[in-house]
């Protein structure tokens, strides 16, 4: 905690002696950019598509669970010890697959997302640089609107940022 407000502390000194030689501070709303990005829904199509066949997958996995688990309870009372030790192994065993196949789907969702989000993040952060570099900026804060998006700025007044979202959005050829 202490860390942060020291962050914060340096932030603010720095703004306030900057601003007081001339930089120039702008302010970026990539929320407001990203989705309207041309590759951004052909993105989020591929993830939905990647996360429905994991879904189907699992789905697959639980009704052949639901399918042993009918006829062990159907005849349950016709197995001897051995056997139905067995099935109840057999059940188990489907159920551990089925929590186990859901942890690494998840995990695989994360890392799919990560694949194909990134490249689109990379492009917008880039167009960042090449309009805050044009344009002479000190320093762009990444925002949600009038608000911060980042944990180590307490507090901006947007009304002393230049926002550069449209300005990122010409960059990237988006109307």
């Amino acid at each position: 905690m202490k860390k942060l407000v020291k962050l914060t502390m340096v932030v603010l000194l720095a703004l306030s002696a900057s601003t007081a030689f001339g930089q120039k501070f702008g302010r970026v709303d990539l929320a407001a950019i990203v989705p309207v990005m041309p590759e951004y829904q052909e993105a989020i199509t591929n993830l939905e598509a990647y996360g429905q066949d994991l879904q189907n997958q699992l789905e697959q996995i639980q009704v052949e669970f639901n399918n042993l688990l009918a006829a062990y309870e159907k005849n349950v009372a016709t197995y001897t010890d051995s056997i139905r030790q067995l099935k109840e192994q057999e059940l188990a065993q489907l159920q551990q697959r089925y929590q186990d196949f859901q942890q690494i789907a998840q995990q695989d969702m994360q890392r799919k997302e990560a694949e194909v989000m990134n490249p689109i993040y990379d492009k917008a952060n880039e167009a960042v640089k090449k309009v805050a570099g044009a344009g002479g900026y000190a320093a762009i804060f990444s925002t949600a609107g009038d608000q911060p998006a980042s944990a180590g700025l307490a507090y901006f007044d947007p009304a002393l940022l230049t926002d550069i979202t449209a300005d990122v959005k010409k960059e990237l050829g988006i109307e």
